[in-house]
C-alpha cells in the first residue's frame, strides 16, 4: 500500500472510531497504537480492529449517539413529570409524558424508514401521534397490545391538553408514566 493510501486509511479509520465510540474506547486506542505505519502487520491490525467494529455495528451492539441523547433528555422530562405527580400536578404531568410518548414514537417511526411528516393543504405537516402508533404496529414494531396501550396513553395526554381534567385521576397518570418508562426502554429507536 502506498504511503498516501495508508495515511487516507489510518485518517478516515481513527475519525470514524472516535465519532462512533470516542477516543477512550479501546478500539480507537488500539487502532491508533497498531496502525501508525505502512507495513502489512500493521495492515492486518487495522482490518482486524474495523472488522470488529463493523461487526458491533451490525449486530446492533451500539446505540446511535442520537439515542443516547433522547434517551437522556427524556429522562429527564420523565423525572420532570413524576416530581411534577409528587407536586398533585397531574395535568402538567399527563401533558408531559404525552409529549415524551410522542416524540419517541416520531423517532421509531423514522428509524423504521416510516413518515413522520404529512402533505395537508400544500404544507409538510407533523402526523399525528394516532397514525404514527397504528403503522408502527402494522410494520411489527411492537403488538397490537401496545398499540392499544399507546392509543390509552395518547386519549390521557389529549384530555389533559384540552383541560378535562375531570376526566382522568392522578393514578391514571402514574400508571402512565411508569407505562411510558417501560415502552420507551423496551421500543428502540
Amino acid at each position: 500500500m502506498e504511503v498516501e493510501e495508508w495515511a487516507a486509511l489510518r485518517a478516515a479509520g481513527l475519525a470514524f472510531i472516535e465519532s462512533t465510540f470516542g477516543r477512550e474506547h479501546s478500539y480507537y486506542i488500539e487502532f491508533d497504537k497498531k496502525a501508525r505505519d505502512s507495513w502489512e502487520s500493521s495492515g492486518k491490525y487495522a482490518l482486524g480492529i474495523l472488522t470488529a467494529v463493523r461487526d458491533q455495528i451490525k449486530g446492533g451492539w451500539v446505540e446511535t449517539t442520537k439515542g443516547l441523547v433522547s434517551a437522556e433528555v427524556f429522562a429527564d422530562f420523565l423525572e420532570m413529570a413524576e416530581h411534577l405527580l409528587e407536586q398533585k400536578y397531574k395535568d402538567p404531568a399527563a401533558v408531559m409524558v404525552g409529549s415524551v410518548l410522542e416524540e419517541h414514537l416520531r423517532q421509531v417511526c423514522a428509524a423504521a424508514s416510516l413518515p413522520v411528516e404529512d402533505l395537508s393543504h400544500g404544507k409538510i405537516v407533523p402526523r399525528k401521534a394516532d397514525s404514527l402508533n397504528a403503522d408502527l404496529a402494522k410494520v411489527g414494531k411492537y403488538s397490537k397490545l401496545d398499540q392499544k396501550q399507546v392509543t390509552a396513553w395518547l386519549d390521557l395526554r389529549n384530555k389533559a391538553a384540552h383541560g378535562k381534567y375531570s376526566e382522568y385521576a392522578n393514578e391514571q397518570v402514574v400508571l402512565m408514566l411508569a407505562g411510558v418508562r417501560d415502552f420507551v426502554s423496551r421500543v428502540r429507536a
